[in-house]
């Protein structure tokens, strides 16, 4: 059987800080469509605890290409301690966003306090390259085609 997928939807992004954790999407564009606490039966079954409580915000890329969900849980609590990840770590280590101008988004994003954990880098003259890391371990990572 083949299946039509046409796009992935949201990304799921699992934070303890939830203020920074939005406040560091929102410098790279990113715009709060909705935001809500969460208490049901079916996020009892997802999470696997009876009286899950989450609080979630859905957030759009500029242009609506990219949406992700951020969610804090408040029960079970959300773990305060990450431990640092790396990108060669299993499981989802980043997201890569498309842009155009990576100069002056560093520039931008610099401004607002944020962390550039890479110098640019020019991977195989085919992309310019960069990562910055957010709050709970988020890594951004910026790719401009050359």
């Amino acid at each position: 059987m083949t299946y039509k997928v046409h796009t992935i939807d949201h990304i799921g992004i699992v934070v303890h800080d939830f203020d920074g954790a939005k406040a560091f999407f929102e410098d790279f564009g990113f715009i709060t469509r909705g935001e809500q606490f969460e208490e049901s039966e079916l996020l009892d079954k997802v999470v696997g605890v009876k009286g899950a409580k989450s609080h979630i915000a859905f957030m759009e890329a500029p242009h609506a290409q990219i949406n992700i969900e951020l969610t804090e849980f408040i029960h079970p609590m959300t773990p305060s301690v990450v431990e640092a990840n790396h990108i060669y770590t299993q499981g989802i280590q980043h997201i890569c966003l498309a842009v155009e101008d990576v100069d002056g988004i560093i520039e931008s994003v610099k401004q607002k306090g944020r962390e550039l954990i890479t110098d640019v880098i020019n991977y195989q003259d085919i992309y310019k390259l960069c990562y910055f890391r957010g709050p709970d371990g988020i890594i951004i990572e910026l790719a401009e085609k050359l």
